[in-house]
């Protein structure tokens, strides 16, 4: 780089800088700067970089899930916040490794510079485990559950309210929540549905299911009708289990929506697109993989960071 800046005519610094494509060097500097370098052969020596700032320039991106035939890994949960992510740190500067928690810890995830953990596990077991790396850390899940970790998350509690609110208008008196509580997010979606419910008297039965695929959420509502047929309003933690129950309700000779009111979560292009399109809680899964990003960046730079709630909003279709 020194060589470069003497043929230039410039300092090294000016050098770094135009190669960086910094705002500080006019863009005429900049051009002849990458014109010199590019005769010469000058190619930034990123590792060197690196070795300096004692970084590795890598954040490692840990998706919290089993991907199965049922519920696979290009769905908008985790792709749509894995878009948003790598938009925001490859901007940044910083190169993504995604991985899982399966198997040992890899050498290069232990050297990232950060990590963001999407999903905090049932019980949160997937963010201790990763706590225990010692990196700087943001995790996508359940914001109430943890105060002193940095958590980005959409807001569950008020998802579960617009669903109760929607149910009590439609004069629903007999309804099942469809989750596991064990997880974070989960928990938080029952909570907000059980605030409203309860105000008016009425508890919503929560049959106990493990999993979060359209299978899972038709075996257990089959059950449910040979015990509970006057169910009227079925709240599915995730589109998967919601379109699952809708199978069964219609294979039960249920109507959907005249008999069962059916809202999932997620608004996924799955259930927008369903038949009956499916009612459903939205949350903006590239607006969080974004702001995951920038708190990673900010928490790797020694500043202060604190946990964020994204809005919900209830999307009304045809369920």
């Amino acid at each position: 780089m020194a060589d470069l800046a003497r043929v230039a005519g410039v300092s090294a610094i000016t050098v770094s800088r135009a190669l960086r494509d910094s705002p500080l060097v006019n863009p005429e500097t900049r051009a002849r700067i990458r014109e010199v370098a590019r005769q010469y052969g000058y190619a930034f020596n990123a590792s060197a970089r690196n070795l300096r700032l004692r970084r590795s320039m890598t954040v490692a991106v840990v998706v919290e899930m089993k991907p199965t035939p049922e519920r696979q890994m290009s769905g908008p949960y985790p792709l749509d916040l894995l878009g948003g992510i790598t938009q925001q740190l490859t901007s940044a500067g910083y190169s993504v490794l995604l991985t899982s928690l399966a198997g040992e810890t890899l050498p290069n995830v232990q050297a990232a510079d950060g990590v963001i953990l999407l999903g905090q596990g049932a019980h949160e077991d997937a963010m201790h485990s990763v706590q225990r790396w010692g990196r700087p850390l943001v995790v996508w899940g359940a914001v109430s559950r943890h105060q002193s970790q940095v958590v980005v998350g959409s807001d569950n509690f008020r998802g579960g309210a617009l669903v109760a609110e929607r149910f009590l208008a439609l004069g629903r008196q007999r309804p099942v929540f469809l989750g596991d509580p064990a997880h974070g997010e989960f928990a938080e979606r029952l909570e907000g549905f059980n605030s409203v419910l309860q105000s008016r008297g009425i508890t919503a039965l929560t049959p106990a299911i493990d999993n979060f695929t359209v299978s899972a959420g038709a075996a257990v509502v089959r059950q449910l009708l040979q015990t509970q047929p006057q169910t009227d309003a079925l709240f599915a933690a995730s589109d998967l289990l919601a379109i699952g129950a809708i199978r069964a309700l219609i294979e039960n000779h249920r109507r959907v929506p005249e008999d069962v009111t059916v809202v999932g979560y997620d608004d996924t292009p799955l259930g927008a697109t369903y038949v009956p399109p499916l009612s459903s809680v939205h949350q903006n899964f590239t607006e969080a993989g974004v702001l995951l990003a920038r708190k990673i960046c900010d928490l790797i730079d020694g500043q202060s960071v604190q946990s964020a709630t994204l809005p919900t909003h209830l999307v009304v279709r045809s369920t």
